[in-house]
């Protein structure tokens, strides 16, 4: 059972923006000021310019693999089940911790207008919002991104209003001194810092529900983090200079404060509920986002199978939904939040690292059905930039967030060790085809290929029409010995008698007679032998490759490529249809190139398969 697509363009804009717009511009600012003083600027900045390259990863990632799990399914699908069972888990918790974090956000900013509840009541309310976001996500994803989309659009509204009155206010001996305690709080802070950015990947955990994912999520992400970057920048330096560095030190509620330091009701009032519509949209988004990494990894073992289960009517992860809410409800009732937010960023650090790492596999292991729509620029420099800065920032942190870290990883690995590993011994992923590339080529799996191929026509929106059924039923000959075109002939007519119902030697005579009434090498290297044969309903597709070359008559240049069709002559239409997709694929700009590249038999069908070309509208089946 598929998830529906719904989300558009602007729907996942949407998600992305409100996770990213919540504590880390609501909250954040009072405690990183504290540390990094007027400098957190930069760490912003700094933050956000390292945030680039995983950008590009996800995106490169996600237009390749749309799939549910996003992050998680990709390092599974590269580094394999002990890295996706890590960072599955790490994803369903930092985005969890986050979206708690946010729910009690929401009850700190009705302390605003309530100023004499207690902590106990604000745990109350954030429970309820839990329940509420919960039953949201439960019905349809399509009203998920519709809410964020309505939240979202009046944040930014907001924020941008209180930039642009605040500048004028601004004190400018609040910068002074600009950075107190120098370049390395400057990098701690922009490591705690890093889960404020780290929101917008939330759009590849839904990407399997995204219409045109191959275009909708890079542009999504790329608009979305760039509007966020430069609003938090913008947003934090008015905030820096409107309030005394006394009053904004450890604060809860920095935008509250600067909002009162203008002396305006009505830019307080705006600025609360914006506050609030920021934790909405991030609680709302991480219940969605997060549910789908148990689901993923579910499919694949690495969860009980109870987490994939979707619900029958709302095609929605129900169970999964609801467990993820259960963990948030917990992290609220018993945990503080407050000492766990540089954790937080280090496990994102740490799915960023796998992330990256994920790009540079995936590339070098030559497979095939590896197509993203985007593809990051300047790899893999900006890879290994990125994975050296992130173990930089895990370290400035201090010893806190690396210690419980570890604790985490030891768990996650006992974990796969105790009920995973039994279940995932025959999974293939692409780290073990990038090792059998350099050492044993001919002990190649392809059904990481054959998935990803199959994951490329639900993204493309591809139905798999008569011609893709053939291919996938089509001999297929890998000749390894110099032959000419008699012998080659002779062989192929042994090999298709028994699926034709006919004798050898009738198809062998028809297939001279064919070649020496017109050539049937279409251009140097490729052949297209086609013939009538006697019955009804028969049509076979044989495929052959042979680097020493086949010698056809009258060609100086061996034939290397060759497609062998036989139909009966009810078949004639669609013999036509064959030809013209033929023609088709082998104008492709890389056709022959990959087709004498690939290293064993299935790939040679998906280099057919994936190839461009027209389909029939309807599946038709042989």
């Amino acid at each position: 059972m598929r998830l529906k697509k719904e989300l558009n363009f602007f729907d996942i804009f949407s998600i992305a923006t409100g996770a990213m717009i919540s504590s880390g511009i609501f909250v954040l600012p009072g405690t990183a000021f504290t540390q990094a003083g007027p400098a957190i600027i930069l760490s912003y900045l700094l933050a956000g310019i390292l945030m680039i390259p995983s950008i590009f990863s996800q995106a490169e990632l996600a237009t390749a693999m749309p799939k549910s799990g996003g992050t998680y399914f990709y390092i599974e699908r590269s580094l394999g089940p002990f890295a996706g069972t890590l960072s599955g888990l790490a994803n369903w918790y930092s985005i969890a911790l986050k979206s708690a974090f946010a729910l009690i956000g929401i009850g700190a900013f009705v302390k605003i207008f309530q100023p004499e509840i207690s902590y106990q009541q604000i745990k109350f309310i954030s429970i309820g919002f839990c329940f509420i976001f919960t039953m949201i996500n439960f019905i349809s994803v399509k009203h998920t991104g519709r809410l964020q989309s309505f939240f979202v659009v009046g944040l930014l509204l907001v924020l941008g209003i209180y930039s642009i009155i605040g500048t004028g206010a601004i004190n400018i001996r609040h910068f002074i001194p600009f950075n107190p305690f120098g370049l390395k709080a400057v990098l701690g802070t922009a490591g705690m810092i890093f889960i404020s950015y780290g929101g917008i990947t939330k759009i590849a955990s839904i990407s399997e529900e995204v219409k045109n994912p191959g275009k909708n999520i890079p542009y999504a992400m790329l608009i979305s983090f760039l509007i966020v970057m430069i609003l938090y920048l913008f947003v934090v330096s008015v905030t820096v200079g409107l309030v005394p560095p006394q009053t904004l030190k450890d604060s809860l509620i920095p935008l509250a404060l600067g909002a009162r330091a203008l002396g305006s009701k009505v830019m307080l009032i705006l600025t609360a509920l914006a506050g609030l519509a920021a934790y909405v949209t991030t609680a709302n988004a991480g219940i969605l986002t997060a549910s789908r990494s148990p689901m993923a990894m579910s499919k694949d073992n690495l969860m009980p199978p109870f987490f994939s289960k979707l619900h029958p009517r709302f095609k929605t992860p129900y169970i999964s939904i609801f467990l993820t809410s259960l963990i948030m409800i917990l992290l609220i009732m018993f945990l503080d939040l407050t000492n766990l937010v540089k954790l937080a960023s280090t496990l994102m650090l740490l799915l960023f690292i796998f992330v990256n790492f994920a790009v540079i596999i995936m590339r070098e292991s030559n497979i095939k059905s590896y197509r993203p729509r985007f593809k990051s620029p300047l790899y893999p420099y900006l890879q290994i930039f990125s994975i050296i800065s992130y173990f930089f920032l895990i370290a400035e942190m201090g010893m806190l967030p690396l210690g419980l870290t570890i604790i985490f990883l030891f768990l996650g690995s006992n974990w796969y060790f105790f009920y995973v590993k039994d279940k995932v011994k025959k999974r293939d992923y692409a780290i073990i085809h990038l090792v059998k590339r350099i050492t044993a080529k001919e002990l190649i799996d392809t059904r990481l290929e054959n998935e990803l191929r199959d994951i490329i026509w639900e993204r493309d929106d591809i139905s798999e029409d008569r011609f893709d059924t053939l291919i996938k039923q089509a001999y297929i000959l890998d000749i390894k010995k110099r032959m000419d075109y008699k012998s080659y002939f002779k062989h192929i007519s042994k090999i298709l008698c028994s699926r034709l119902k006919t004798d050898p030697s009738t198809l062998y005579g028809l297939f001279l007679k064919r070649e020496h009434e017109s050539s049937t090498v279409l251009k140097e290297g490729l052949a297209i032998p086609h013939i009538i044969t006697e019955g009804k309903g028969k049509f076979v597709i044989l495929l052959t490759r042979s680097k020493p070359g086949i010698k056809f008559p009258h060609q100086k240049r061996p034939v290397r490529i060759v497609f062998v069709l036989v139909g009966s002559a009810d078949e004639r239409n669609f013999h036509l249809k064959a030809l013209m997709s033929i023609a088709q694929i082998v104008q492709g700009t890389n056709f022959e190139k990959d087709w004498l590249n690939v290293q064993n038999i299935d790939q040679m069908k998906n280099v057919i398969l994936l190839s461009s070309r027209d389909r029939e509208k309807k599946t038709i089946r042989s």
